[in-house]
């Protein structure tokens, strides 16, 4: 799981910077930052909710 978030920023992180370089995709980079900042939230509260030994569905 941990593998797919970490693939996942680096996406998103990739999309961004390609975003802010080409001045015509710069709604790239904004959806970029968003879904980076998504997954990296998700990624925290599934990881407190795994340490704090809440059981997962």
């Amino acid at each position: 799981m941990t593998g797919i978030i970490i693939t996942l920023l680096i996406i998103w992180v990739v999309l961004s910077v390609l975003g802010f370089v080409v001045e015509g995709l710069f709604w790239l980079a904004v959806v970029g930052i968003v879904l980076f900042l998504a997954t990296g939230a998700w990624g925290w509260i599934t990881g407190r909710s795994r340490a704090s030994g809440t059981p997962r569905a």
